[in-house]
């Protein structure tokens, strides 16, 4: 590990925390303008809004934990390729999450920051190919717990579905981009372990 690779993993820190995220690609538009909705709408879009932007705070954080342990040079260039998609979803649910009048959740660095030593702890462990089985299985819950925000958002709002599809299109994306490069599938418990995690931290970051 270099005096620079551990600066790069600090300024992400930083930038996804502390900054204001600068999406590289427009968001996605809704087909049809959203209807007015109620307050009660509002306060479950943004609150799903918020545990959404939650999990592109820990994409960030896991996917520069695995590139700081990453040995292999190209595999570390598509695990940034990667970080900078969802960068723009970092982006895309926050100024929802504005438009929604509504903010991020207060625990943030404490999310960033376990999601960096499980994603640092992945690759240094288990080696690239584990790594990478890690980076399908995330993907894999991230693209059904979209897919679960989809039935759950507003009828009435049409933007968010929107981000959100484009979400689930791109953790579909990355999920492949992990396949094709040599991914491991993970065991059982694993997987389960990962799902009680990820349930816990949606339940918190719906409210907090």
């Amino acid at each position: 590990m270099t005096l620079n690779a551990l600066i790069l993993a600090a300024d992400s820190a930083l930038r996804t925390l502390c900054a204001e995220p600068r999406a590289s690609r427009p968001m996605p538009v809704a087909e049809s303008a959203g209807l007015e909705m109620s307050e009660a709408e509002r306060k479950e879009a943004a609150a799903l809004m918020r545990v959404n932007h939650v999990g592109e705070v820990c994409a960030q954080a896991l996917y520069t934990g695995q590139a700081l342990a990453c040995k292999d040079p190209a595999l570390r260039a598509q695990l940034a390729e990667a970080s900078r998609e969802e960068t723009d979803h970092l982006a895309w649910t926050y100024q929802r999450l504005n438009e929604l009048k509504d903010r991020p959740s207060l625990l943030n660095p404490l999310w960033y920051a376990g999601s960096f030593v499980i994603g640092y702890a992945a690759g240094k462990l288990g080696g690239d190919k584990v790594s990478l089985g890690f980076v399908v299985e995330t993907e894999r819950q991230v693209e059904a717990h979209l897919q679960s925000h989809m039935d759950r958002l507003p009828a009435a709002d049409s933007e968010s579905r929107a981000i959100v599809a484009q979400m689930k299109a791109d953790e579909i994306a990355h999920a492949q981009m992990a396949l094709k490069a040599g991914a491991v599938e993970l065991p059982a418990p694993v997987k389960s372990l990962m799902q009680v995690a990820a349930k816990l931290m949606t339940q918190v970051a719906h409210r907090v």
